[in-house]
């Protein structure tokens, strides 16, 4: 991911625009683009100053809310599938995909292969 222009250069910037200088030949002087001109003398306008945002961070999981009755879901049938979770997700007003749900079970430890490799036939 790309980091963010510096402080300084954004606060030259939007000083030269608050100036009188329009956003293109600001944007030319100092090699950004237009749009970034733009967004930095909004963020200036609303906030009082052109530093960027939080970058990144921590996504929290979209079935946080819903674990119990997920795990409730696969105590009561163990073998159920992971569309059939989703289809009784979708049911109760959760959108998620697949891999969320996949993710999600993994996460929890439930994952497991059908037959383990010390019951799994040897080389022929």
């Amino acid at each position: 991911m790309a980091r963010a222009y510096s402080l300084d250069l954004r606060e030259r910037v939007v000083a030269a625009v608050n100036s009188g200088q329009t956003c293109r030949a600001v944007a030319a002087t100092y090699e950004v683009s237009v749009s970034s001109v733009v967004k930095w003398s909004q963020r200036f306008q609303t906030t009082g100053s052109p530093a960027p945002g939080k970058i990144g961070g921590h996504r929290r999981p979209l079935l946080a809310d819903h674990r119990d009755f997920v795990l409730a879901q696969i105590a009561a049938e163990p073998h159920i599938t992971l569309r059939r979770l989703q289809s009784e997700l979708i049911e109760r007003g959760v959108a998620v995909s697949f891999g969320t749900l996949w993710n999600f079970v993994r996460r929890e430890g439930l994952s497991f292969k059908k037959k383990p490799a010390a019951k799994r036939a040897g080389p022929a």
